[in-house]
C-alpha cells in the first residue's frame, strides 16, 4: 500500500498552487531514514523571527525548552528508539556466557562393599565448567527484517511527531502572543472608552444642572457609563486569561504577571506564489501518517512470513573438568551445535488471523494518510484564502475607524455649540 497513490487524487484539489508537484513514494521495507533527506526548497527554519519581535522569539525559545507536551514527545522518541534496537537485535547472533562450579558427596548404603561391613561409604567429587553458547535464527524469508522495518517506521513516525508537537507548539505561543498583545490593547480601548463616556456624563451633568438637558438625557449618559466599565471589567479579565496561558505554554507557573508590548508585530512578507504545494509533503503531520503506513506494510509482510519455516542454529562449546586448572587445558574441551527447522501445521487459525488484523490495520492507515493529506490541503488552502479576506477586513476595519473618528468630532463640535 503505497501511499504515493493517495496523492494524485487529492492533489486535483488544489486550487491555490501553481503548479502541482510529482509525488514520492513510500520507502521499502527497510527505508533510508527520512531524516537524512532534505527538500531544497527554501523555507525560514526559525520562521517566527520573521516578525521581529524580540520579546515573542524568546518566549518561542522558552516555550521550546520548558513546554511540558513537546517533552512528553521527546521521550516518546527516545522510547521508540529503544524499541527499534530490540526488534533489530533479533536479526543479530545472540551469545551468551556460562561458568559454573560444584562439590558433591554421594553416600552408598545398602552396597556390598569388601573391607566395609557396617560402615557407610561415600564419595566427593568436583566439578568445574565454562562454555560460551551462540544462537542464530537465520531470516530467510524476511520475517525478521520486516519487524524491524516495521518498528523503524513507527521510529520515525514518533520523530514526525516530536517535530509537529514543536511545530504546533509555535504557533500556539504565538497565537497566544498576539492574544494578549490584542487583549491588552481591548483593556486601552475600554479604558479610553470609560473616560469618553465619563466626560461625556460630565457635560451632560452639567448641562442638566443648568436646566439645559431633561432627566432622560442624564439617566442614558450614566447608563451608557456604567456598561463601558462593565466592558472595561470584562476585557480585564480576557487579558488575565489570556496571560496566563501564555504563561502556562511557555512552562511558568500562571502567576498572570507576564507583560508584553502594547505593539502587534509586523506582517511578514507574502508567501510566494505555488510554495504551499511544493512544501505540503514536508509537513510533520504528514510525513507522520506516511511512515505509519509503511509501518502497517512491514507489519503485513511480517504476519505473512510467518507461515515459512524457521530454521535456527545453535551452537555452544567450553571446557569440563574435575580441577579449575585444567579449564585452560583443550583436552577437557567439549561441544555441541544443533541446527532446527520449525514449521507451522496447526494453530487454530492464529496466524491466518494475525495476517487478517495486520491487513486491516494497514488499511486503517491508508484511509489516515488520506485523511492527514485532506486535511494538509484544507488548512493550506483556509490560510491562503484567509489572509485576502483578513487583508479586506482590514481595510474595512481602518476605514470605519477613520470615519468614526470624524464623526465623534464633528458630533462634539456640535455638541458644544448646543446643536
Amino acid at each position: 500500500m503505497n501511499p504515493a497513490r493517495l496523492l494524485p487524487a487529492v492533489l486535483m484539489l488544489w486550487s491555490c498552487a501553481s503548479s502541482t508537484p510529482a509525488p514520492r513514494a513510500a520507502p521499502d521495507l527497510v527505508p533510508e531514514s527520512w531524516t537524512t533527506k532534505r527538500d531544497t526548497t527554501p523555507v525560514l527554519d526559525r520562521w517566527w523571527t520573521s516578525f521581529e519581535d524580540t520579546l515573542a522569539v524568546h518566549l518561542v525559545r522558552e516555550a521550546l525548552t520548558n513546554n511540558h507536551s513537546v517533552q512528553i514527545a521527546a521521550a516518546n522518541v527516545a522510547a521508540s528508539q529503544a524499541q527499534a534496537r530490540i526488534a533489530g537485535a533479533a536479526r543479530l547472533p545472540q551469545a551468551s556466557a556460562a561458568g559454573s562450579g560444584s562439590r558433591n558427596k554421594r553416600s552408598f548404603i545398602g552396597f556390598p562393599i569388601p573391607g566395609a561391613a557396617g560402615q557407610t561409604q561415600s564419595t566427593t567429587s568436583t566439578s568445574f565448567s565454562a562454555d560460551v553458547a551462540v544462537s542464530w535464527e537465520l531470516d530467510l524469508w524476511g520475517r525478521l527484517r520486516a519487524g524491524h522495518a516495521a518498528t523503524i517506521a513507527d521510529l520515525q513516525a514518533v520523530e514526525a511527531d516530536w517535530r509537529a508537537a514543536r511545530l504546533s507548539l509555535v504557533a500556539q505561543t504565538l497565537r497566544a502572543y498576539f492574544g494578549v498583545v490584542e487583549a491588552q490593547r481591548q483593556v486601552n480601548l475600554a479604558e479610553a472608552t470609560v473616560q469618553s463616556y465619563d466626560l461625556s456624563n460630565r457635560q451632560v451633568q452639567s448641562r442638566y444642572e443648568r436646566g439645559l438637558r431633561p432627566t432622560l438625557d442624564l439617566l442614558l449618559s450614566r447608563a451608557s457609563l456604567s456598561s463601558a466599565e462593565s466592558v472595561m471589567h470584562q476585557r480585564r479579565l480576557q487579558l488575565d486569561v489570556a496571560v496566563r496561558q501564555l504563561e502556562v505554554l511557555v512552562g511558568r507557573y500562571p502567576a498572570g504577571r507576564l507583560r508584553t508590548s502594547t505593539r502587534l508585530p509586523g506582517v511578514p512578507s507574502p508567501i510566494p506564489a505555488g510554495l504551499p504545494a511544493e512544501l505540503i509533503g514536508r509537513r510533520p503531520d504528514l510525513a507522520a501518517a506516511q511512515r505509519r503506513l509503511a509501518a502497517s506494510d512491514a507489519r503485513v509482510a511480517e504476519a505473512r512470513r510467518n507461515l515459512y519455516p524457521r530454521i535456527g542454529l545453535t551452537a555452544s562449546g567450553g571446557r569440563s573438568s574435575e580441577g579449575l586448572g585444567d579449564l585452560l587445558d583443550g583436552d577437557f574441551g567439549v561441544w555441541n551445535l544443533v541446527g532446527n527447522l520449525t514449521q507451522p501445521l496447526f494453530q487454530g487459525g492464529r496466524l491466518r488471523a494475525g495476517i487478517d488484523l495486520a491487513e486491516a490495520h494497514a488499511e486503517r492507515a491508508v484511509v489516515g494518510y488520506a485523511q492527514a493529506a485532506l486535511r494538509a490541503f484544507a488548512e493550506v488552502e483556509s490560510g491562503l484564502a484567509a489572509e485576502g479576506l483578513l487583508a479586506n477586513q482590514e481595510s474595512a476595519l481602518t476605514a470605519a475607524s477613520r470615519e468614526s473618528t470624524d464623526a465623534r468630532i464633528l458630533a462634539e463640535q456640535r455638541y458644544a455649540k448646543g446643536l
